[in-house]
């Protein structure tokens, strides 16, 4: 069941969208066409150049409030002012918590950063901002890496993933990780990934501080390492 809304602060939500909707933000293109449905079907430039007042937008911030439509909402809100007022929640104690990192890898073509992240790693495509993409994201279970392009990014070496030491690993000036991703089994992981094909900077190794990883390099030089404590690997 969807919370009793506060309808002030929606209608202020609406009024921002209505005006980034204007300045043609191309994010908003992908929050529109989840949330407008005649915009479902258009592309970005289409959803950004078409009609938008701010009838639209209440409509947008209230499914994604969960309502169906503006009027569930505000019939909600209604609903609840008549009704006999809940206690108030406990107070908490207000310590911040982090709760996860989304690390960014840079890189040269984010249609062909996407495609190896997908097919090769087995991400998701959570979203991609423009046409071509110049940013997106991508998730497998709780691991998100934002893929921002840049002309030059500054770890580019080309697709360098096959190009490793004998012992398997990098070299010792390119080993700055991009990010570093907690697996549960990595053995299973690194398994999947050698049926994939993919090829390692590093292959599955123990380490001496009480882990077992392997490193893959994407096509743009950015080095991800995958590890279990020896615990859950």
């Amino acid at each position: 069941m969807a919370p009793v809304p506060n309808l002030e602060n929606l209608k202020k939500r609406a009024k921002t969208l209505v005006k980034q909707h204007r300045a043609a933000h191309i994010p908003v293109a992908t929050r529109l066409r989840r949330g407008h449905p005649p915009f479902a079907a258009l592309s970005d430039k289409m959803i950004l150049a078409a009609r938008f007042a701010l009838v639209d937008a209440l409509e947008v911030v209230a499914r994604e409030e969960g309502f169906a439509s503006w009027a569930d909402a505000a019939g909600a809100s209604a609903t609840s002012a008549t009704s006999k007022p809940e206690a108030p929640p406990p107070a908490t104690s207000g310590e911040p918590r982090l709760v996860a990192a989304y690390p960014q890898a840079l890189v040269a073509d984010v249609s062909r950063a996407v495609a190896f992240y997908r097919d090769d790693l087995g991400f998701a495509v959570v979203y991609l901002y423009g046409e071509p993409p110049f940013y997106g994201l991508v998730e497998r279970g709780g691991a998100r890496i934002n893929l921002r392009h840049v002309h030059a990014p500054a770890r580019y070496r080309g697709a360098r993933a096959g190009e490793a030491d004998a012992d398997g690993g990098g070299d010792a000036d390119e080993d700055v990780l991009t990010a570093n991703i907690p697996v549960e089994n990595v053995k299973a992981l690194f398994l999947e990934l050698q049926a994939r094909g993919v090829a390692f900077a590093q292959t599955l190794k123990e380490q001496p501080w009480g882990a077992r990883d392997f490193l893959v390099r994407d096509p743009d030089g950015n080095l991800l390492c995958f590890a279990s404590t020896l615990e859950t690997s």
